[in-house]
């Protein structure tokens, strides 16, 4: 019975051995090479789960949608949710979308290279970049088992700490917290594959406006007019919509708040009205776009918080 066994053995072994080969962390594979960057195919993808003040462990599937922008010397990273594309182009919570460099994997801000990662990565290695519209000093204080940490720190006071995940050829974490240790964003890879099928987003964006409103009990009732101006993206000419996020919280008694948004033609094209004890957080949506002139009013009694972003959006979309 001895031959027998040992057969059996060896061939359970060998199926375990053929059900992990698709694992890209399995042990046992030759440790991933930090002295360059990974090279990316079109239809790869990575699953993040991002998690903000906003919201909580909300997940996007980041897809290689092209691998020759910008002259053949990027790649195009899209989103295989429009509505996730959407929040990214007014909230711009997701610096990884869109436009990632060959050589480097650096993500565009402000039309320029940003070098979150800088290769050879070594462990003591430091340069700076800008994220976020703040500008941050990084090191490499760690290179182990195919993976990179990072520690970035700017002169405002916020913190930033994130690795590279050599297995999957991009960023492992990403966590970051202002001056006073709020955290403002952290992103977790929590899968990754290959020949992603269906169709995925892009939204070049634009900020347009963004503006908040906090009324005290006690205060005297308000009425404000604000306004602004919208024109065409400063490169790619006029956009396709705007995209707006909405939050409001009235308070208890009388308290009360109203937004309206007229274009210049003095059409209404975003109203809302509260009253107390009303919340609306998160609210996204769409606007027509005709540029020009649009005139925003708002109303507070009582306690009454009221947040308006709006974001011009420029939308690209493959099939996959």
């Amino acid at each position: 019975m001895r031959a027998p066994l040992m057969a059996l053995l060896m061939l359970s072994i060998c199926f375990a051995g053929c059900l992990n080969s698709g694992d890209s962390t399995q042990q046992g594979q030759d440790v991933p090479d930090l002295s360059e960057p990974a090279e990316w195919e079109i239809g790869q993808w990575w699953l993040y789960t991002f998690s903000t003040p906003e919201w909580e462990d909300d997940s996007a599937r980041l897809v290689v949608a092209e691998d020759d922008a910008e002259e053949n010397t990027a790649y195009m990273l899209g989103i295989s949710s429009e509505r996730e594309a959407r929040r990214h182009a007014v909230l711009n919570h997701n610096p990884f979308l869109g436009r990632i460099t060959h050589d480097n994997l650096s993500a565009y801000e402000n039309g320029q290279p940003q070098s979150v990662l800088n290769f050879p990565l070594v462990s003591g290695k430091s340069w700076s970049f800008t994220l976020f519209g703040i500008d941050w000093s990084t090191e490499i204080i760690g290179v182990s088992n195919g993976k990179a940490t990072f520690s970035a720190t700017s002169t405002n006071g916020h913190t930033m700490s994130y690795t590279y995940d050599g297995w999957s050829g991009f960023i492992g974490s990403l966590t970051w917290y202002d001056s006073t240790g709020n955290q403002l964003l952290r992103m977790v890879l929590s899968g990754t594959g290959s020949e992603h099928s269906g169709q995925v987003w892009f939204i070049r964006a634009g900020d347009i406006f963004s503006e908040v409103w906090n009324h005290e009990s006690g205060a005297p009732d308000v009425e404000i007019t604000d306004s602004f101006f919208v024109s065409d993206h400063p490169s790619q000419g006029p956009y396709d919509e705007m995209i707006y996020w909405l939050d409001a919280e009235m308070g208890g008694g009388p308290s009360s708040g109203s937004l309206t948004l007229r274009d210049h033609q003095s059409t209404s094209v975003l109203g809302r009205q509260w009253g107390q004890n009303a919340k609306e957080n998160g609210n996204m949506g769409t606007i027509p776009y005709p540029s020009g002139d649009y005139t925003l009013t708002v109303t507070q009694t009582g306690n009454s918080y009221i947040r308006l972003i709006v974001a011009g959006g420029l939308t690209q979309s493959w099939d996959l």
